[in-house]
């Protein structure tokens, strides 16, 4: 074993020129080829790439998708999303290891299989789902859940439990999913069609200042939730001093209930191209990197085959379309499971190959971003966006949304409603609207935002979906009146608590203390006062966390207090008494009065 782990490893760094920046591509190598990184693994591992071992062993502890511990040959993740969890999925959940003999988080004893709980996996609108290896499975059910096992045990390849393509690109050979699109509203930007090389050719007619500018005119803002200026963010990229620039794609949605990026890379992967092409051209790069989720990963080859249709059609590499001296390409680079990574800055570690941490800003990574140079990170939709706005001009795209939101947005909607799917629709459509298309009139409350957005109340369903009012990256997760929102909360935090990176203490820390009050108030250990702990802690973290994971996951208890404040006070006034105490002295001193043999006395006895 330890030969031919050896001799893998030199074969798997070999192919990437030991080149430490695609060390975590290696990584994911290893665990495919032998069910996990090994202690031995990454000592051979830090030889190769000429690094210290704690920094292999670093990558391996931080990325959900790498394990020390051997897994199985297929390993099951199911998802625990909200939504998921809102469809069945604990009993999915139990069903699976009844019929496996096994926990979740354990393994067969033949080694065949593995069964894991994961966050959301970007297919909240076919849950419940489960990911096995790189195959997506969706709408599980019990009895399915038998035919998967029995499958998996007579032969561990999950592809072979394909048998229903989707529709449109899922049923391409390259791809072969089970997934569905659920286009349900296609609107006049994204979801049209689009003629490869179009938008390109008008770019290359202009200067590369009059892209820019046409983008500024367009007032188009990023769509993958912080709205900043895309040109504004070109033109900062273009004047910053830097021997090489770089376009990136951030496709790392990991969001809960955002599964947007994933039908509009099936369905416009030439689009996305086309605009991250101009993207070059517009500030000056010469190379650009799709960022793309592990989750998605079985994407990867049908990408890679668009990517060589635009080379052969003159639209990537070198002189483009004619054009001399402007050479560009883009290569895709696939993450290994850390929500963390949507932040810009983590996800630029990650693509040089180390933990998805956040870095201190300045520098932006306008000024300093991949390999310490000018790089502009956009959203896939965004780059979607502004191949339109160049093929068919600013003003056509301003018409559309508000003054100060242009354009469309794409929607991914899934939850208590009727027609779960993505929906793409003007800037300034109210939450009203929207729950009527999507046939979901009865809606107790309505998370826009994913899980660090905000649960917004039935009173305020006239407001509009844009960046002035109910700004969103995507996801709007809609509940009935059956739930209990303090339940979703907990589960928001639970994936804050899990998914950060641990660095700064407002983070590793508040959540889990915001967690722990709302796990008592459900249990009914509420007390006057809690509604105060929480906001003055949530608004804490907010203000002390280091990067935008903290600074956002108190929202949904925040905007809770906010919207729903009898959620808390109804179970104030079902506790036991006015107040309880927060500390049992007896309890706590339970187990050394056993070790000593003897009572413990109070003060209180001796008084």
């Amino acid at each position: 074993m330890s030969k031919n782990l050896e001799l893998a490893i030199k074969k798997f760094s070999s192919q990437v020129a030991h080149d430490r920046t695609r060390l975590l591509e290696v990584l994911r190598m290893v665990q495919d080829e032998f069910g996990c990184v090994s202690p031995e693994a990454q000592e051979i591992l830090a030889r190769e790439f000429h690094v210290q071992r704690v920094e292999v062993a670093s990558l391996v502890s931080f990325y959900a998708f790498l394990s020390e511990k051997p897994q199985g040959k297929a390993v099951i993740r199911l998802c625990k999303g909200c939504i998921d969890e809102m469809h069945g999925m604990d009993r999915i959940a139990k069903a699976f290891s009844e019929e496996l003999g096994i926990p979740v988080g354990g393994t067969t004893p033949d080694g065949k299989i593995t069964l894991e709980r994961t966050n959301c996996m970007g297919m909240c609108d076919q849950a419940p789902a489960a990911l096995v290896n790189g195959t997506l499975v969706p709408w599980l059910s019990t009895d399915k859940v038998k035919e998967i096992v029995q499958a998996l045990k007579q032969d561990p390849d999950p592809r072979k439990l394909v048998t229903k393509l989707g529709d449109g690109n899922n049923a391409h050979p390259l791809v072969r999913a089970m997934v569905v699109n659920n286009i349900r509203k296609a609107g006049p930007v994204v979801f049209s069609p689009f003629e490869p090389g179009k938008a390109l050719r008008a770019a290359l007619s202009m200067h590369p200042a009059e892209v820019i500018r046409d983008i500024k005119t367009s007032r188009l803002r990023g769509r993958g939730g912080a709205g900043f200026p895309t040109g504004l963010k070109w033109e900062f990229t273009r004047s910053a001093k830097g021997y090489r620039k770089f376009v990136v794609c951030n496709a790392d949605e990991g969001e809960p209930g955002t599964f947007k990026d994933r039908v509009i890379l099936t369905e416009q992967a030439h689009m996305v191209f086309e605009g991250m092409t101009i993207g070059g051209w517009a500030i000056g790069a010469d190379q650009g990197i799709l960022y793309l989720r592990g989750e998605y990963s079985y994407l990867v080859p049908f990408l890679n085959q668009v990517l060589e249709e635009r080379r052969k059609a003159g639209l990537l590499g070198r002189n483009i379309l004619g054009k001399e001296d402007f050479h560009f390409d883009i290569r895709v680079y696939v993450g290994a499971g850390a929500y963390i990574c949507g932040e810009e800055t983590a996800l630029i570690n990650s693509l040089e190959g180390r933990r998805g941490d956040p870095r201190n800003r300045p520098p932006f990574p306008a000024q300093e971003g991949y390999l310490g140079a000018p790089t502009t990170v956009n959203n896939v939709e965004t780059f979607c966006k502004v191949a339109r706005i160049l093929e068919k001009g600013p003003g056509w795209f301003a018409e559309m949304g508000t003054p100060q939101s242009t354009g469309t947005k794409v929607l991914s909607i899934s939850g208590d409603i009727k027609a779960p799917g993505v929906y793409e629709v003007p800037f300034g459509i109210t939450l009203k609207e929207l729950l009527k298309e999507a046939g979901g009139e009865d809606a107790s409350a309505v998370q826009v935002g994913g899980a660090s957005g905000r649960m917004v109340p039935p009173a305020e369903f006239d407001r509009k979906i844009c960046y002035d009012d109910l700004a969103t990256g995507g996801s709007i997760m809609v509940f009935g009146p059956s739930r209990d929102l303090l339940e979703i909360v907990e589960n928001f935090l639970d994936f804050f608590i899990e998914e950060s990176c641990g660095f700064c203490t407002p983070c590793r820390v508040g959540n889990v203390l915001l967690k722990k009050k709302i796990s008592e108030i459900r249990a009914g250990r509420a007390e006057p006062g809690d509604a105060d702990y929480l906001k003055n802690l949530g608004e804490t973290i907010k203000a002390t966390a280091r990067c935008g994971l903290g600074q956002t996951s108190p929202n949904p208890v925040l905007s809770t207090l906010e919207g729903f404040p009898e959620l808390y006070r109804s179970r104030e006034k079902a506790g036991e008494t006015p107040e309880r105490p927060t500390f049992d002295l007896s309890g706590a001193l339970a187990q050394a009065e056993r070790i000593t043999g003897r009572k413990a006395v109070h003060l209180e006895d001796e008084a």
